[in-house]
């Protein structure tokens, strides 16, 4: 049963996925009235599919890349969620409901294997370590889109053509606040992941796993994370340069996810 909820989640989110083009480009609001409900809905379903896959598989946490993926997904969807929630910025959902809907396609129609990948799976420290890191790159995702529509909106106001522009697009100062704080939210997350990682790691391997790729990229990628907070905070970074640094960080975390290939003792089983 676990895949057919997933398969209704991924149809939701494609729905509202679709109806978030008209209500964000044409400001209609009869499409937002069926995005948001059917991303609601497409959690509530998600969620139920996720727990019932996980205790059908008889662990606790995604172990391979498959719920991985489904995981990251939930969070996307719950992401737009709650900031639209929050600041009514539907224009945030033309990036984070399509990609929600694609890295839960793969999941619900072409699911992956029970595999025991590491010692002591039933941990719940271990569940805690990949939620708290996939909800850090969830965060900083948003924090990038966000960026995006701070530069497209503050061009629009330079070239004063707000008349004429399709994309409603909230205030700078509130398209701000949400890149702002999407970083400040996962930066806890991304800290005690990594904490709980290593505490495990340290467990588990020994001292040895310090000198594995996907160990040392990882702590590459907090300095970063803390770095790009820090510029904007003291200098107020914001526009084309805010857009290249969050770029920048989320490409070190791509490698990070990549280095799973590379690593000895931290790899994401594949079906």
């Amino acid at each position: 049963m676990s895949l057919l909820w997933l398969r209704v989640a991924v149809f939701l989110y494609g729905i509202a996925a679709l109806a978030v083009l008209p209500a964000a480009l044409y400001d209609r609001p009869r499409w937002r009235h069926l995005a948001i409900p059917a991303t609601i809905a497409g959690l509530l379903f998600h969620f139920v599919s996720l727990t019932e896959m996980l205790n059908a598989a008889h662990h606790s946490l995604p172990v391979d890349t498959h719920e991985s993926q489904s995981f990251l997904a939930l969070l996307l969807a719950l992401a737009f969620a709650l900031v639209y929630a929050r600041f009514r910025a539907i224009a945030l959902g033309i990036f984070l409901l399509p990609l929600a809907f694609l890295l839960g396609l793969l999941p619900a129609f072409h699911p992956g294997l029970e595999i025991e990948a590491f010692p002591g799976l039933h941990s719940g420290w271990l569940f805690l370590h990949i939620a708290l890191l996939l909800a850090a790159y969830a965060t900083l995702f948003v924090s990038l889109v966000a960026s995006v529509l701070y530069l497209i909106q503050e061009r629009r106001l330079k070239s004063k053509s707000l008349a004429t522009a399709r994309i409603k697009l909230p205030p700078l100062e509130t398209i701000d606040s949400i890149a702002l704080k999407s970083l400040l939210f996962g930066l806890p997350c991304m800290t005690a992941g990594l904490l709980i990682g290593s505490l495990l790691a340290q467990i588990t391997y020994g001292s040895a796993y310090f000198r594995d790729p996907k160990i040392l990229l990882a702590f590459a990628m907090w300095l970063a994370y803390v770095g790009m907070i820090y510029i904007r905070r003291s200098s107020g970074l914001r526009g084309r340069r805010a857009v290249y640094l969050s770029s920048f960080v989320f490409m070190v975390v791509l490698c990070v996810w990549a280095s799973n290939e590379f690593s000895a003792v931290h790899r994401f089983s594949t079906p």
